[in-house]
């Protein structure tokens, strides 16, 4: 049987009010009071009931996560950590996926058609900064690189900087014919554009020449992408010695590529990734990559998004920068 404030009020022998007082953590409840009213709390097992209490605030408790793919490990990991954090507020998660199309996310930027939520947080492809701006002020939070500078909270990853640390680590083990797989021209690309732009800093600041023919693009970031543009740079002549991949799904794909082609990693090709997927932790060599913090992205995002709905929603928007590392394995450092 599901207990009641009234039952845990009768139990510490004081008025629902202050039941409820104790409950919702206001300070003045004298200590004795709500130890007794914690004791029976206890007792009783209770549980408060949280959809009449988001219903007498004009809530539902629940918000959005709206992510390009789940097929990408990446998302499928934050989509986990954001679960997480968004629990430690009693709220539920509805996730969308919108495959990076302007219509999808349109509708998840809108509200997700009938679906009622508190919130959203958001990582757009198609979408600008323009586009959202338009919109009707529900609180949202967003992550990636399509926006910045946008309508906002914004909780971002220092691309430029960690794709310019990862490939000095391949410069300092003595690789000079480093190529970068998975550039894009498209206005979806973002994260590529930026990667890049790291990448060609730690060439030039270790004065190596720029070399187009080492740059390898991919219409999408999948394992199939990663191999695909693998064959390609061996079939075209063009041996590197190294391979930055944009994303860990890509260096997979590399990594079949190079052992289809009889090529020893790291000791003929070095590949690094960026993400730090649980998969890259077991594969074979296991993979060197870029390691965001997943969950302090997914946790910075779900309090930002609080902070908007419990808070002032007239704030400036801000936008945070979550930490990143190398994580260094096998495919860079070869086996111990």
């Amino acid at each position: 049987m599901r207990h009641r404030l009234k039952d845990v009020a009768e139990r510490a022998g004081v008025s629902v009010k202050t039941v409820s007082n104790v409950v919702n953590g206001y300070l003045h409840v004298r200590p004795d009071t709500r130890a007794r009213v914690e004791e029976a709390i206890a007792e009783l097992n209770y549980r408060p009931n949280l959809s009449a209490r988001n219903l007498r605030k004009g809530r539902t408790g629940v918000i959005a996560l709206g992510v390009p793919e789940l097929d990408i490990p990446y998302f499928a990991e934050l989509a986990r950590h954001v679960v997480t954090a968004a629990a430690e507020h009693g709220w539920t998660v509805l996730i969308h996926q919108t495959g990076g199309g302007p219509e999808q996310e349109r509708k998840v930027a809108s509200g997700i058609g009938d679906h009622m939520i508190d919130g959203l947080i958001f990582s757009p492809l198609a979408l600008t900064a323009d586009d959202l701006s338009g919109l009707d002020g529900m609180p949202m939070v967003l992550l990636g690189e399509r926006v910045d500078h946008g309508p906002a909270d914004h909780v971002v990853v220092d691309n430029v900087a960690a794709a310019r640390e990862i490939t000095a680590h391949l410069i300092e083990l003595g690789r000079r014919r480093i190529a970068a797989i998975g550039s894009q021209r498209t206005p979806e690309g973002a994260s590529a554009r930026l990667r890049l732009a790291g990448y060609t800093a730690a060439l030039d600041s270790a004065r190596i020449g720029y070399d187009e023919r080492l740059v390898a693009p991919a219409p999408a970031w999948h394992r199939a992408d990663g191999a695909a543009a693998m064959r390609d740079l061996l079939a075209s002549g063009v041996r590197p010695d190294a391979v930055f991949c944009f994303n860990d799904t890509l260096a997979l794909g590399a990594l079949r590529a190079l052992h289809e082609a009889g090529l020893r990693v790291p000791e003929d090709v070095a590949v690094a990734g960026f993400d730090d997927i649980e998969d890259g932790r077991f594969s074979i060599p296991t993979l060197t990559t870029v390691s965001p913090d997943k969950e302090r992205i997914a946790r910075l995002a779900v309090e930002l998004l609080a902070g908007r709905i419990d808070g002032d929603r007239q704030a400036p928007p801000r936008e945070l920068t979550a930490p990143h590392r190398l994580a260094l394995r096998e495919s860079t450092h070869g086996r111990p």
